[in-house]
């Protein structure tokens, strides 16, 4: 009977630390599969499409008028000359796929292609990681032990919507600048 119960204690031991694990498997693939949407999302976006900074206002007499915001000293961004013609808006251009208006609008919609993820184990460690099980361009993937159920995508759609809002600040400023190893910088760092 000490025999069985040093065992039973041994194994108990073990749980929380398969636990932890899952957790850490599932938020470190959570955000791994966010940045890769982010990215492929804003790979999609015409390169010529802009966005015009500034604030907006309304005057008194109701029309509208922008107030400038000037990029930073040292920014790729040339700001229009003022009063040209050629520029339809006043105040300057920005490329739109990096803009934060657009990636706050991926933010908001981004984790619903958790459901296109699935759960893959290693077999010789048991760490779990998260791949995609339909490709972007339709092509055919290999999908040998993944597993692809309502519970995984839930869950990765968890972790990916909390990711994702803890962490909205820096998505930006990382994918605004094209940083360098975004999914490195963030995601094996603070998840």
């Amino acid at each position: 009977i000490p025999a069985l119960l040093g065992l039973a204690l041994a194994l108990a031991s073990l749980l929380p630390t398969a636990g932890a694990r899952r957790s850490q498997d599932l938020h470190c693939g959570a955000c791994r599969a966010l940045v890769d949407e982010l990215e492929w999302e804003i790979a999609q976006v015409d390169p010529r499409k802009t966005i015009q900074m500034g604030s907006f206002r309304i005057n008194p007499d109701g029309s509208q008028s922008v107030v400038e915001v000037r990029p930073l000293p040292g920014s790729p961004l040339p700001a229009p000359l003022p009063g040209d013609p050629a520029d339809p808006c006043p105040g300057p251009q920005v490329p739109y796929a990096r803009s934060e208006a657009h990636l706050t609008e991926l933010l908001e919609r981004v984790c619903e292609k958790m459901k296109e993820y699935g759960e893959k184990a290693d077999p010789a460690t048991h760490r779990k990681s998260y791949v995609r099980v339909i490709s972007h361009d339709g092509t055919k993937m290999d999908l040998s032990g993944v597993k692809f159920d309502g519970d995984v995508t839930s869950s990765l759609k968890f972790a990916c919507e909390s990711i994702a809002e803890e962490y909205e600040d820096e998505l930006i400023e990382f994918l605004s600048h094209e940083a360098e190893n975004v999914k490195d910088r963030l995601c094996s760092k603070r998840t």
